[in-house]
C-alpha cells in the first residue's frame, strides 16, 4: 500500500514540540542502539580489560588480516561504469607519464566517510599510482570539494604531458552527511567544467574516478567521447586509494554493482518529503527507486562492467515454465480483483510456500582473458506490470570467482511466497497470476504463475 509520507511528515511537524518529539525519538533509538553494543561486549560487567574483548589493541585491529580484508572491500566494492574502447587496464609500464589531477587526487580523509576510527595506513590515490608509473604530475584543480573556482589552465597544462590522465572528482562530507542534504545531484562547483576541460585537451581519452556516498548525475561524462572510463569508489576505506590503483593498472579485474539507481537532475524536481514508490502517470510523478521509477536514469540499479565478459544461460528453472499454487486440495480459494486472480500469502501458509520452491539454476562463462569476482544478480519481473506492481526486483544474488574462459552454475531457491509476492493495495502480500521471467544480465527465463 502507498503510503504519502509528505503529508505525514506535514501533519507531524507543525509545531516545535512535535519537532522534539523527532529528535528525542531519534536521540533514543541512537542510545538504544550504542547501549546494546557495550552490552554485548561486556562494558557493563566490570572492569573493561578484564573482559574477553577489552584488551584488543592496534595489533589485532591492524592486523596483515584484517588489512587485506580492508583492500578485499574496496576492490570489491569499485564500480566500473564506463570502458569505452578497453582503456582500463592501463598498460604495466613505467616508462608512461601519468597526469593525476582532481581534488581527491590526494585525499585521505575523503576515502574514509564518516563513522571511522583511525586508519592503519594512510595511502592517497596519488601514492598508490606511483607505485606503477615514474613519471607523475598532479595538480589538484580545485582548492576543495567544494570548487568555487578551479585552476583550468594550470590542470590543463598538467594533463597535455601525460600520456594517460586520471582525473579523482566527487563529494565528502562537505557535501553529503548526516543532517546535511545534497539540493541537487550535480558536482560540486566547477568540478564538472573542470573535467570537461582537462578532456578536452588530454592525449588519449581520461579516466575519471568519482569518490561519493550517494549517485551523481554524471551524463556529461557518460556520453562525452573524451572520457573514456568511469569508476566509482564510494567512500573506499583506508585502502581505497590501493584499490583504485590496482584495478586501473589490471592488478584487480573491477566486479562491483551500484547499490541504488544513478538518476538525472530531473529527479530532484520531485519534493523530497514525496515517499509514494508507485509512478503516476496521471500526474507525471515517476515513482521511486528501480523498482517503480519511470523517469531518465544515468545507470541503472546493479549496473557494472568487468574487464571480463560474463555470458549468462539458465540451465533449469522449474520443471516446467508455469507454477501452479491451485493443483492440490490444500490451496486456499483464489480471490480475484481487476487486474486478475491472486492468492494472499497469508492465506497460502508457510508450509505450502514451502513445497512451492523454485530451484533455479545459472549458468556463467567468463569469456575474459582475466580471473574476477563476479556477483550474478537475479531479478524477477512482470512481462506487463499493472495495478502498480514492480517492474521487477532483486530476489538473489551470489559471487562467483572464475579464472579466464571458466564456467561454472549457480544455484538460487526462490520461495514464491517471498520472491514472487507484492504489496496490494490493501497492503497485503498477494501472488497475482500472470506472465513474469526470470532476469540475470540479458538471459531471461519466462515464467507463468497459475492460481
Amino acid at each position: 500500500m502507498d503510503v504519502n509520507c509528505g503529508s505525514y511528515l506535514k501533519d507531524h511537524t507543525k509545531s516545535a514540540v512535535d519537532q522534539k518529539k523527532l529528535k528525542v525519538s531519534k536521540i533514543d533509538r541512537a542510545l538504544h542502539n550504542l547501549f546494546s553494543v557495550r552490552m554485548r561486549l561486556g562494558l557493563f560487567d566490570g572492569n573493561p580489560l578484564n573482559q574477553p574483548y577489552g584488551t584488543i589493541g592496534p595489533d589485532q585491529v591492524c592486523s596483515q588480516l584484517h588489512q587485506a580484508l580492508a583492500l578485499e572491500a574496496a576492490q570489491d566494492g569499485i564500480v566500473l561504469l564506463k570502458n569505452s574502447g578497453r582503456l582500463l587496464p592501463l598498460p604495466k609500464a613505467k616508462a608512461i607519464s601519468l597526469a593525476v589531477i582532481g581534488p581527491h587526487a590526494n585525499a585521505l580523509e575523503a576515502l574514509l566517510g564518516n563513522y571511522h576510527g583511525p586508519p592503519c595506513k594512510s595511502i592517497t590515490p596519488l601514492e598508490a599510482l606511483q607505485g606503477y608509473a615514474k613519471n607523475i604530475n598532479y595538480h589538484p584543480g580545485c582548492d576543495s570539494v567544494k570548487c568555487p573556482q578551479a585552476a583550468f589552465d594550470e590542470a590543463s597544462g598538467t594533463a597535455k604531458e601525460a600520456d594517460y590522465v586520471v582525473l579523482i572528482v566527487g563529494l565528502d562530507q562537505s557535501q553529503e552527511r548526516e543532517e546535511l542534504d545534497r539540493l541537487h545531484l550535480g558536482l560540486p562547483g566547477q568540478q564538472q567544467e573542470l573535467i570537461s576541460s582537462v578532456a578536452k585537451v588530454a592525449k588519449k581519452p581520461v579516466i575519471l574516478v568519482i569518490l561519493s556516498g550517494g549517485p551523481v548525475d554524471i551524463s556529461f561524462a557518460k556520453h562525452n567521447k573524451n572520457i573514456g572510463s568511469i569508476l566509482w569508489a564510494g567512500y573506499p576505506g583506508e585502502a581505497g586509494g590501493i584499490a583504485l590503483a590496482e584495478i586501473i593498472f589490471g592488478e584487480h579485474n573491477p566486479g562491483g554493482r551500484l547499490p541504488m539507481a544513478w538518476y538525472t537532475e530531473d529527479y530532484v524536481k520531485m519534493p523530497m518529503t514525496d515517499m509514494r514508490m508507485r509512478c503516476e502517470p496521471k500526474t507525471g510523478y515517476p515513482g521511486r527507486t528501480y523498482r517503480f521509477y519511470t523517469g531518465k536514469k544515468v545507470f541503472d540499479f546493479g549496473y557494472g562492467l568487468s574487464y571480463s565478459n560474463y555470458v549468462y544461460k539458465f540451465s533449469s528453472a522449474a520443471s516446467q515454465n508455469k507454477l501452479y499454487l491451485n493443483e492440490s486440495s490444500i490451496s486456499p480459494t483464489a480471490k480475484s480483483s481487476d487486474s486478475g486472480r491472486y492468492q494472499l500469502v497469508q492465506d497460502l501458509g508457510g508450509e505450502f510456500c514451502e513445497k512451492k520452491k523454485l530451484s533455479v539454476r545459472v549458468r556463467v562463462h567468463n569469456h575474459g582473458e582475466m580471473v574476477g569476482k563476479h556477483p550474478v544478480l537475479l531479478f524477477v519481473g512482470e512481462k506487463k506490470p499493472k495495478n502498480g506492481r514492480p517492474m521487477k526486483q532483486l530476489v538473489g544474488f551470489k559471487s562467483v570467482i572464475l579464472s579466464a574462459g571458466e564456467r561454472a552454475e549457480i544455484e538460487f531457491d526462490l520461495n514464491p511466497c517471498e520472491h514472487l509476492s507484492h504489496a496490494n493495495e490493501e497492503g497485503l502480500m498477494a501472488v497475482e497470476e500472470g506472465s513474469y521471467f526470470l532476469g540475470v544480465g540479458d538471459a531471461k527465463y519466462p515464467l507463468d504463475i497459475v492460481v
